[in-house]
């Protein structure tokens, strides 16, 4: 027996000698092994060729124009651009932005805020409201699977603190979870970038997950996809979200949570 404690002492001085640099070294090593690599890439491809082809297929444009906005003013130029073309040719163009914004949340490329407000612009709140919950929706879902595919090491490395807090928080709210999801979806209590990555990870069933995110993420929706009605008057993006419509979605986002801090009471008791 005394071969086996020596190794652990060995073990363990040797872990002691390893200089802060070459902790830090590996804390910053790639997350994903060469497989789960390849596999990320493959479904990138893929999506990328979809969409490639999707665009192909679509009337000649000036496609110069055709660029994902960064700011307000890039969107209002594109909104100019757009609206004639979206006029003309309605299912070509609405395939093409779905297409765009479902693969710019699955693989989490930010900048869907301005899909959003470009809905508004140019179908209306019903129409555009349906077209952003929808695409957000199927983003969303196939970001959950890419996760559940990958993700585990990526979240881990990014969120190590921010994912045990969260598996600590589905932890105890199991019986209400949808509930919780809601409440989740409904405020900017964790990103929602976040919530898609890991809720396979802490083994939320996609049903949940699902339904959660299609009512959840209704709110905040209407409110961006209302504001892309009067583009020309929106100075900044941070405006969309001022303290009255903070206050507004952590109220709903409350209602939805009340259940499960009432069941939570009478366990206690």
């Amino acid at each position: 027996m005394a071969a086996p404690r020596t190794a652990v002492v060995l073990d363990r001085d040797e872990e002691k000698n390893v200089s802060p640099s070459e902790k830090k070294l590996k804390m910053e090593r790639f997350p994903l092994s060469r497989w789960e690599f390849a596999a990320a890439l493959g479904v990138f491809l893929i999506f990328s060729t979809g969409l490639l082809c999707i665009y192909l297929t679509m009337p000649a444009a000036d496609y110069e124009m055709l660029k994902l906005p960064h700011t307000l003013a890039d969107l209002r130029l594109l909104k100019d651009h757009l609206a004639t073309y979206a006029q003309v040719y309605p299912a070509k163009f609405i395939l093409g932005y779905c297409s765009t914004y479902i693969f710019m949340q699955t693989f989490m490329i930010p900048g869907t805020i301005f899909m959003s407000l470009l809905a508004g612009a140019l179908f209306g709140v019903v129409r555009g409201l349906f077209l952003v919950v929808f695409n957000a929706t199927a983003g969303a879902s196939s970001c959950y699977f890419l996760s559940k595919l990958i993700g585990r090491p990526i979240v881990t490395w990014l969120w190590p603190e921010k994912l045990r807090f969260f598996q600590g928080e589905i932890a105890k709210r199991k019986e209400k979870l949808l509930n919780y999801m809601l409440f989740l979806r409904v405020t900017p209590t964790l990103p929602n970038l976040f919530i898609n990555l890991a809720s396979p990870i802490v083994d939320i069933p996609f049903h949940i997950f699902f339904l959660a995110t299609v009512i959840g993420l209704i709110p905040a929706s209407y409110i961006t996809v209302r504001a892309g009605l009067a583009l020309g008057e929106l100075k900044s993006v941070k405006d969309l979200y001022d303290f009255k419509t903070l206050s507004i979605l952590f109220l709903i986002g409350g209602i939805l949570l009340f259940p499960t801090l009432l069941k939570r009471k009478r366990v206690y008791e």
